[in-house]
Order: structure tokens, then sequence, then C-alpha cells
């Protein structure tokens, strides 16, 4: 595994990274760590219980840090597609709930561009590599 990890091109070593931190540290930090106000507000738009949305944000924060340690390692070209589309969705659903978060700075809209932007990045590198037609 870290051989194919090592045979990566530099371009896909550093979109894997970030693409691995960001969801990492979105599932750990306001999600597990330190349960953001706004997240469980975000959720509670589509789940009217509190307690449950504050469940249900923890266990979301454990699979974003499970997808991005995939994300990480993954040898799969799909995987990364995947992400292009979690990240519509995910960008879609701020757009219909809380479109004032866009105007705030760092706000849902320049992140998902740029993730999107770098998980193509990796896809198209990736499909460049030896390996791809055997995946």
């Amino acid at each position: 595994m870290m051989n194919r990890f090592t045979d990566n091109s530099f371009t896909l070593i550093i979109a894997r990274i970030v693409l691995a931190f960001s969801w990492v540290y979105q599932g750990a930090v306001p999600k597990v760590i330190c349960k953001s106000p706004e997240e469980i507000e975000l959720l509670e738009h589509v789940i009217k219980t509190n307690e449950l949305a504050c469940s249900m944000i923890t266990w979301m924060g454990y699979g974003e840090i499970a997808f991005g340690i995939i994300l990480l390692f993954t040898a799969r070209g799909w995987i990364f597609l995947l992400n292009v589309l979690a990240l519509i969705l995910l960008l879609a659903y701020v757009v219909v709930f809380q479109p004032d978060l866009l105007t705030m700075p760092f706000n849902p809209l320049i992140l998902n561009v740029s993730l999107i932007g770098i998980s193509l990045i990796a896809y198209n590198e990736l499909r460049k590599s030896k390996d791809f037609g055997e995946r």
C-alpha cells in the first residue's frame, strides 16, 4: 500500500494530503471535539430534535474522519468523483437551508469549490498513473 502512495506524482500526493486534512479537520474539530452550534443548527433543518442532531453530528464527524483517511490512501479514482458529488450536495444543502453562510469569510462556497478542484486534479493525476487501468 505504501508503494502505491510513493509511486504517485507529487501533485497527487499533495492533493491527497489537502483533501484528507480538510475532511479529518472538518469531522474532528467542529463536529466531534467542539460540537459547533452552527453545525448543529444546520442539521436541525432536517432533524428537529436537538439531542438527535447532536448525536448525528458526532457520527457524521467520525464518518468525515474515515472518509479523509480513505482519500489519503485509496488507489481508486471513483472515490475522488464521489468526493466531488458529496461536496456539491453539501453545498446545495447550505444554499437551500442557510444561504447567509455564503456571505461569510472562508465560506462553504469557497471551501467546496476549492476542494472540488483539488479532487478533480487528484482524479486526473490518478488517471494518468500507470495502474489506473487496473482499478
